[in-house]
């Protein structure tokens, strides 16, 4: 009987009991488990840190006939340790910092009821203590601790409250450095990476493998363990799509695959592929699940720039300086997972988007809540039928439209302004288009590939816009990198008074 997709399952036991698909990564486990120091691990949403959590929960409760097969099933003693697993997305920190406390309070005292035991501490920090302390009379215990940043993401616009909701969790973090000769193993995850002063200041021994090229592919799934462990999926999406195997996996690695966390190794969405294995289509699965509150806060109160946040340099150590709700956008659109390391260069980063789902999701994100286009599904829907149709009229059209929805307070004199609304909604619609390429001689500012055509956007406001726009095209001879193929010379002028595109002029080459 064919392994099942495990969409939306986070439980190791129901996995391997269901008969659902399970990738090894159990060697992972078994490395980090003999360095025997505590680990700490960030990665985006929806990228299996939870399932990672539960497998070492199952592991170290002694499931052994759970992991017949697996990595580690002849590796490990499959001793039984007492496990205490604390998942800080069941607390409750949109309330005020006493509800936040109560709630870590009760998650806690939960966990000592699972274990038979009665412990009537009131302060989080003492409480913690006496449960770790309680159970290593029988053995060392395990700590595991999932989404350690999500009472600080929620409250991420709001600094004050942050930093109040980080030393709750601080208090109660801590406990793990004066109780280490208690503990057999511990293992947190999250989104955001922490820095040297932040949540786990005083944990000094507490290994970060978030950008460690040694476990770079500990998360996310690699091409090879797609094409090992989904060849049944990978042949009945290539019959459905009518396509060959190559093309499908050519059209997969465009739209899921390109995260790296070292600049050298790339893993897909392992989420999306699962959506895509099942549906037999592409489409902005990551989004389409959820987009973070906080996301949406930080870009409106940071004002991020979905175009020219491209390519940035970074210092190896951007991610470290400052706590999420004071980072720079580049950091957290990282640790959000919106952005990638590319390329690694010895001292510095290059980030830039990880693949196609990302970049039109974030493009989405902007149009809806941003840019406050209402109409956007019907726009992007006419947009692709235009292109389909080589019918450069009704993109115009659609172009006009999606300015003349856009709040006037939005609006920048700048003709980056129209550039950049134009490329959010190119994105967003899933068209290939990139921004101001760069020749010999200058740059041209929109280019888009659709099926066989090139389109070269130039935009211009001014007397004599139309004019001017084809002229610069010509002159600085953008097209001839693209010779022999099916092109369109296009110039925009832009009119400032109506807060729109007033024409177009089009030559074909």
């Amino acid at each position: 009987m064919p392994k099942k997709l495990p969409i939306g399952i986070q439980d190791f036991k129901k996995i391997i009991n269901g008969n659902y698909i399970y990738v090894d990564k159990t060697k992972y486990l078994f490395d980090l488990i003999k360095q025997g120091t505590p680990v700490f691990l960030s990665r985006p949403r929806r990228f299996g840190k939870s399932l990672t959590l539960s497998t070492l929960y199952y592991l170290f409760s002694g499931k052994k006939e759970l992991f017949k097969g697996l990595y580690i099933h002849d590796k490990w003693d499959f001793k039984k340790y007492p496990v205490i697993r604390l998942d800080m997305s069941a607390t409750y920190s949109t309330g005020s910092i006493e509800e936040f406390k109560q709630s870590v309070h009760d998650l806690i005292t939960s966990e000592a009821k699972k274990h038979n035991l009665n412990i009537k501490k009131r302060i989080i920090s003492s409480l913690f203590k006496e449960i770790i302390e309680e159970l290593s009379k029988v053995e060392k215990v395990v700590v595991l601790i999932d989404e350690y940043d999500k009472p600080i993401l929620d409250n991420i616009t709001n600094v004050k409250k942050a930093q109040k909701v980080r030393e709750v969790l601080r208090s109660c973090y801590d406990i793990l450095k004066p109780t280490d000769q208690y503990l057999k193993h511990v293992f947190l995850t999250g989104i955001s990476k922490f820095s040297k002063v932040g949540v786990f200041s005083t944990l000094n021994h507490l290994r970060d493998i978030s950008l460690s090229s040694e476990y770079s592919e500990f998360l996310g799934l690699t091409e090879k363990e797609i094409k090992k462990y989904f060849k049944k999926n990978l042949q009945k999406t290539s019959k459905i799509m009518n396509k060959s195997q190559f093309e499908l996996l050519d059209k997969i690695k465009d739209w899921y695959n390109g995260f790296s966390f070292d600049g050298n190794h790339f893993v897909y969405n392992p989420f999306s592929i699962l959506i895509m294995f099942a549906e037999n289509e592409f489409r902005n699965y990551w989004y389409e699940t959820g987009t973070p509150s906080f996301l949406v806060k930080l870009v409106k109160k940071k004002k991020i720039d979905n175009v020219n946040i491209r390519e940035k340099i970074v210092d190896i150590d951007f991610t470290n300086k400052k706590e999420i709700e004071k980072a720079s956008p580049e950091s957290f659109l990282f640790q959000a997972g919106y952005l990638t390391i590319k390329k690694s260069m010895s001292r510095y980063y290059k980030l830039d988007y990880p693949n196609n789902e990302v970049k039109n999701a974030f493009a989405t994100l902007f149009l809806d809540n941003i840019y406050n286009v209402e109409d956007a599904p019907e726009i992007k829907h006419n947009l692709e039928i235009a292109f389909d149709k080589n019918d450069f009229e009704n993109v115009f059209q659609e172009f006009q439209k999606t300015f003349s929805m856009i709040p006037y307070n939005l609006f920048s004199k700048n003709e980056s302004f129209y550039h950049a609304v134009l490329l959010t909604l190119l994105w967003a619609a899933g068209i290939d288009a990139k921004a101001e390429e760069m020749t010999n001689l200058g740059r041209r500012d929109i280019v888009i590939r659709h099926k066989d055509i090139i389109y070269i956007l130039e935009l211009k406001k001014g007397k004599n816009a139309l004019k001017k726009a084809l002229e610069q095209i010509k002159e600085k001879n953008y097209y001839k990198k693209y010779s022999g193929k099916k092109m369109y010379l296009i110039g925009i002028s832009i009119d400032e008074k109506k807060r729109n595109l007033m024409d177009f002029l089009q030559k074909s080459i």
